[in-house]
């Protein structure tokens, strides 16, 4: 079987952004551009065995689980399967209260991340 660059760079953009990094986070720390990490994360860029070991090794996971990822096999072995079977045996109000509470916490997010990325834009019109 074959993966190519292009299934890599789909793998290494999901772990990215389950671990919260952003493209400009992941560029300083391998030491590249961060036009040339974004080419790594849409198969642009061909991704060697040196590639793979950076990014691992910045994700701190072993360089075939970077290969092999799967968000399904993640999410269906840890500890969230056991979330939504208590979020499933809630009352109605109980689970519409809840979803209420992370519709909040979404929309609180997006505005975060809106005001980090004026805030960006700030720091670089200042370099």
């Amino acid at each position: 079987m074959s993966i190519t660059s292009t299934k890599i760079g789909e793998n290494i953009r999901k772990i990215r952004e389950l671990k919260g990094f952003s493209q400009d986070y992941m560029a300083k720390k391998l030491n590249i551009s961060q036009k040339a990490y974004s080419n790594i994360e849409t198969g642009n860029r061909k991704i060697d065995k040196e590639v793979i070991e950076n990014v691992s090794s910045v994700f701190d996971i072993d360089p075939l689980k970077l290969i092999t990822f799967d968000e399904k096999i993640l999410f269906e072995n840890c500890s969230y399967s056991g979330f939504l079977n208590t979020i499933n045996g809630l009352s109605d109000k109980e689970r519409a209260s809840y979803e209420a509470h992370i519709l909040s916490l979404q929309n609180e997010n997006e505005k975060l991340w809106g005001e980090i990325q004026f805030l960006r834009t700030l720091i670089q019109k200042e370099q």
